[in-house]
């Protein structure tokens, strides 16, 4: 007899990266873990309140339906980014860090937080109602795979959104000269605390070396920020990018910012 269990089940007792942290927050109004609620909650220690190593099948059923982003039938296609939640943690000069890709019911919230601070708002412009975060994930979480949403986690406590995305096939490969594989990052620093001590340039560095060690077939990063954005362009260069061009894009002005594969033990 076989007696494996099916997929589904054991993919229930695979632990995530972000469950079982206490998620210490650098900023006062997150001193205190929030509960999560089913109608999304933040970022939890607890995952989805039920013991991993009892898996039940109504638990499936019932975390499925809340999620309105999960595709009612997943595709088996070819893995557009290398498998960013198994890239694991890495040792940076500030602490583990560990990208973990979002999910919706988790996280929304504390992104949605991060994405009304004004000075998130003015370059990203999703602040607003929660729906309109919402909005913006469930696009890449019910996609294709060509742009993989995460949290960054830092030493355990959840401070930084990223989008992973392949240029290349995106908008953005049509202004200007792409190149097969070429990857795309966007990065927020979220608490207040966390901002204007260096942390951006660390963070990108150590990214874009996780994504040349994870990525073999990629020969370059490519990053688009808002020209206005001199922070922003700083820790890039701080990062070994290099500025490559100003582009207008449909609704912006950006700096075409490059780090290169062949200078990755250079810079």
């Amino acid at each position: 007899m076989d007696l494996r269990l099916p997929d589904e089940l054991t993919a229930l007792a695979a632990k995530d990266p972000l469950d079982g942290h206490t998620a210490t927050r650098r900023d006062q109004s997150t001193t205190q873990r929030v509960p999560r609620s089913d109608s999304g909650g933040a970022v939890d220690t607890g995952g989805l309140g039920r013991n991993p190593a009892i898996p039940s099948v109504p638990a499936v059923s019932t975390a499925a339906t809340r999620d309105p982003c999960r595709p009612s039938f997943v595709p088996r296609h070819e893995d557009l980014l290398d498998g960013v939640a198994d890239w694991g943690p890495v040792d940076t000069p500030a602490g583990v860090f560990h990208l973990v890709p979002a999910r919706l019911e988790r996280d929304l919230p504390l992104i949605s937080r991060w994405m009304n601070d004004p000075a998130a708002a003015a370059f990203w412009e999703l602040s607003g109602p929660r729906s309109v975060t919402e909005g913006h994930l469930c696009a890449q979480l019910a996609g294709d795979g060509r742009s993989v949403p995460c949290i960054g986690v830092l030493d355990g406590a959840p401070m930084s959104y990223w989008e992973i995305y392949r240029a290349d096939l995106d908008p953005l490969a049509r202004h200007y000269p792409a190149r097969p594989h070429d990857t795309g990052v966007h990065l927020l620093v979220g608490p207040i605390a966390d901002r204007g001590r260096g942390l951006g340039g660390l963070l990108l560095r150590t990214v874009a070396d996780l994504v040349l060690a994870r990525r073999p077939f990629c020969a370059r990063l490519i990053a688009e920020p808002d020209i206005r954005n001199t922070p922003s362009i700083a820790a890039f260069l701080t990062a070994g990018f290099r500025f490559s061009a100003e582009v207008d894009l449909p609704a912006k002005r950006v700096g075409l910012m490059v780090r290169d594969r062949s200078l990755r033990h250079v810079l």
